[in-house]
Order: C-alpha cells, then structure tokens, then sequence
C-alpha cells in the first residue's frame, strides 16, 4: 500500500485530501505545516507528498527546496498559483508535478498515480487496480544519441550539450528533448507527448506547455522567436536544425 504524506494548513481541505487517498488505497499521514512535514519526511519516509503552497510557517516553495534537500521523494504541488513562472520555479526546484485548485479528486488520483508510476513508488497491482482506473503505461521506445545542430541529445548518458555547453534540465524536461530529439523534423502532438513521455494521456496539455516554455529559456530561445523547437500551431511541437 502506498504511503502519502498530504500537507494541508487548512483542516477542512485536508481531510477531503485525506478521505479521498483512503478511499482509494494509499496508507496517508497529514501535517499542517512546513516544519511537521519535513519532521514526517525525516522520521518515516512516505512514497510521496502532497504538497500546498500556502503554509502558516514556511512558503510552499521554501518547504519544496528543503524536502528535496533530504529526500528524493516524489513531490505534487497543490497550488492556487497558476502563474507560468511561478510553475516552471517550482518544477525546477524540484516538484514532479503540480495540480491547481480547485482540483476534484479523480485529477488528484489521476496525477499521484502518475507520479508514483514514472517513479517507481507504485506497486503494479495497485496501479491497476487503486490509482483511480489509469492506464498501463505503453512500453517505452528505444532512445539513441541524437546530434541536431549544436545540439547534442544522449539518453543513455541522460545528458544533453548545447554548442559544447552541458544543459542543466529536470528530469521532466530531458526526457521531453530526448524524445523530440528522437523524432526530429516530425510534428509531435501533445497529445502524444503525454502519452509516451509522461505516459498520461488525460493530464492537460498545460503541463506540456509548461515544460517546453522551461526548455525553450534554457535552449536560449523563446516561442516568439524559436531556432530549435517550433510549433505548428494546432498539430504540435517540432525539433529542428536552426538555419
């Protein structure tokens, strides 16, 4: 039985988190604040957190950097942020993923299944039968070594230079380049994006969005005025060669 620790200032909100992860089979303990979570983190590992941003005691953010500073754990914010830069700062501090209140609690399910699945925290059985119905994961494409321009793309390695430069990217984020890398110069859909890169066909396609902006800034670019990825407005994304 997966274990979740919900982290929730509000009591209310907190015990619908709580009744909601029971009723579909995760082992769950609460705090109400960033220092009795990272107390939970540190005296009894959890299979993932729960995370809201708007703590009495810490900044959700403040809280993010200092579990990932003891703990690899799998991290979901709960936020009623939804500014872009806001998500890309959290992501890249260290969050697997993020919902945005107010959220029902299928999505909930939906995204902590997800995560657990890419992370390894979800037993097979419980993924088909107690992650609120979600999907097998398809099986992975091979991924090779992909030079596109100055760009440099190894999966095996997980590495990825820009002219002779290494690219510091999230997790999230290298496994959106490989697999662009991989079909370069083919539209990919972002449809299909979240089905063989973060295996979840029914996560919105805000989440993609979020990641190539992130990828975009630190390929030095910008959607306005794109060199490596493009978008072909209503069919996908594209890696190219700038010209």
């Amino acid at each position: 039985m997966p274990s979740v620790l919900v982290v929730e200032d509000d009591p209310s909100i907190r015990q619908s988190l709580i009744e909601v992860l029971t009723e579909h089979g995760y082992a769950v303990r609460s705090a109400g604040d960033g220092f009795g979570a990272l107390r939970e983190v540190t005296q009894s590992p959890v299979d993932a957190v729960v995370l809201d941003l708007g703590l009495p005691d810490l900044d959700g953010g403040d809280a993010l950097r200092m579990i990932r500073g003891i703990s690899s754990v799998p991290v979901l914010v709960a936020t009623a942020r939804d500014d872009e830069a806001e998500i890309i700062r959290l992501l890249n501090a260290g969050a697997d993923d993020y919902l945005v209140k107010p959220f029902s609690g299928g999505q909930l399910i939906a995204r902590l299944s997800a995560v657990l699945r890419r992370t390894n925290h979800l037993p097979p059985a419980h993924a088909a039968h107690g992650g609120g119905g979600a999907r097998p994961a398809p099986a992975a494409e091979p991924l090779r070594p992909t030079t596109v321009g100055e760009l440099a793309v190894d999966p095996g390695a997980r590495t990825a230079y820009l002219s002779g430069r290494e690219l510091r990217l999230t997790r999230r984020e290298f496994d959106l380049l490989a697999f662009l890398a991989h079909h370069t110069g083919q539209v990919v859909s972002k449809r299909r994006l979240l089905t063989e890169v973060w295996r979840e066909p029914y996560v919105d396609d805000q989440t993609v969005d979020v990641h190539l902006s992130s990828l975009r800034r630190k390929l030095g670019e910008r959607a306005a005025a794109p060199r490596y990825l493009l978008t072909v407005r209503g069919v996908g994304i594209k890696l190219v060669a700038p010209r």
